[in-house]
């Protein structure tokens, strides 16, 4: 029998090499290639034909998936109303930020529920997971629990108790015996991932899987685990704050980039059902380069502080900090102030800052972002009754947003009576709030701060 040839993988990017070398090509990591023995691709010419399979047409009728609720609002909001039987989840997240306390605590509903859940950990041992059980005043849930990382033992065992959840926790400390490389390396992760997402589907359980996060944010391993399962959700939030954000950023059965809110206490985790009057309790009076920006996660309207500090520099490159926002769009900002409306930052450092922790990617956030640093750079306070929101071209022109509807009823409800917002914007019918249009930055600008 020929012994298997041994090839070179990057354990970041999954790229494959024909010999080893300092750094890889595909990714740029540096010493991140090892060696490996590659997966068995069996024979390369079979005697016997496959079956045909069955084709349907683009119009055939099927009924929706059913779900599961596991009684958490914010989990099953992001999961697109529950959990789908013979689906596969990846939830990542930093090290300490909460995973492993979300998932016991929604295992535990589950079970309550009446469904039978499996709580498989490779990090932990099972006295560990009791404390933390005892700890959540979850001890007397009906969940199985077992300490494993033998995925063949963990598949034989799920194959005979027959689950209708299994969490296993994590994907990086699992390992095959037919795959010649060390628990979390891109073979074993793989090969364990592809092993477990197809007992799943062909056993009707729900696999939820736990992946390590590099220092990027990104789930650790091969991208294509994400291709693979159903669901990727990330659980965000800062050591500082108590806030935690459940996101989903590709979800099969329900909209992607949903997001469930919850709040670290010391009973576990809570679910927050309004995170905008979280998001905005501190708020007093106004002060310069604070703006409230009406944004939209997925489907629901969140509003958000956005706070900023603009100060002069003692350095000779001044200093840009950015907390929550896309630092490249950030400078893209202040170049367009600049240019379009002649107010300089040259020579000011810049701080910005997402009060509360959330991570705000959504472009409309561009006119909140500066009008809050012009409000920190005038030493002009914006009024505490307004909100903000609206896309800047590089031409200065501001551009419409969309649901900007359940943007203004969202602030009418948390008692905002004006919202700063583009010309052309849709706004359907909005009681209790007004609108103040601006077509371009330098007319918003010359109104607001009396510049431009």
């Amino acid at each position: 029998m020929a012994k298997p040839t041994f090839q070179f993988t990057c354990q970041a990017c999954g790229a494959v090499h024909k010999k080893w070398a300092g750094r890889c090509d595909a990714c740029g990591g540096w010493n991140t290639i090892q060696e490996e023995a590659p997966l068995s691709q069996g024979p390369r010419a079979l005697g016997n034909k496959g079956r045909t399979i069955q084709l349907t047409d683009l119009a055939t009728q099927e009924p929706l998936p059913p779900r599961a609720s596991s009684g958490i609002a914010e989990l099953d909001r992001v999961l697109g109303g529950g959990l789908v039987p013979a689906s596969a989840l990846l939830v990542g997240g930093d090290p300490g930020i909460g995973k492993s306390t979300l998932l016991l605590q929604a295992t535990a509903s589950f079970a309550r529920q009446g469904m039978k859940a499996l709580y498989i950990s490779g990090e932990e041992a099972t006295a560990q997971v009791r404390m933390r059980a005892q700890r959540l005043g979850l001890a007397d849930a009906p969940v199985g629990l077992a300490a494993e990382t033998n995925l063949r033992d963990i598949l034989t065992t799920l194959d005979q108790e027959r689950p209708g959840l299994a969490v296993i926790d994590s994907i990086q400390t699992m390992w095959l015996d037919n795959v010649e490389s060390a628990p979390g390396s891109v073979a074993q992760v793989r090969a364990s991932a592809h092993e477990l997402v197809n007992f799943a589907k062909k056993r009707g359980v729900a696999v939820v899987i736990v992946g390590h996060v590099t220092k990027e944010g990104q789930i650790a391993g091969p991208r294509v685990v994400e291709h693979m399962v159903d669901t990727v959700l990330y659980f965000e939030g800062e050591r500082g704050h108590q806030f935690r954000i459940l996101r989903a950023v590709k979800n099969r059965f329900g909209p992607a980039d949903e997001i469930g809110v919850f709040e670290m206490t010391g009973q576990g985790l809570s679910q927050v059902t309004n995170p905008s009057a979280l998001f905005l309790s501190d708020r007093g009076n106004p002060v310069p380069g604070s703006a409230v920006f009406a944004g939209i996660e997925g489907t629901r309207p969140v509003l958000t502080e956005i706070q900023a500090l603009v100060a002069p520099t003692t350095l000779g490159t001044a200093r840009r900090t950015v907390v929550g926002l896309d630092s490249g769009r950030v400078s893209t900002i202040l170049a367009v102030l600049e240019a379009r409306c002649g107010i300089p930052f040259a020579g000011l450092d810049v701080f910005l800052n997402v009060a509360g922790g959330l991570r705000v990617s959504e472009p409309a956030s561009d006119l909140a972002v500066a009008a809050a640093l012009l409000s920190a750079r005038e030493d002009v306070a914006i009024p505490p009754e307004s909100v903000l929101f609206g896309e800047i071209s590089l031409s200065g022109a501001l551009r419409p947003a969309v649901q900007t509807e359940n943007r203004l009823k969202e602030a009418a409800k948390l008692g905002f009576t004006t919202a700063i917002a583009p010309a052309g914007s849709k706004l359907g019918q909005t009681e209790g709030i007004g609108v103040r249009a601006f077509s371009d930055l330098t007319a918003f600008v010359g109104e607001m701060f009396g510049a431009g």
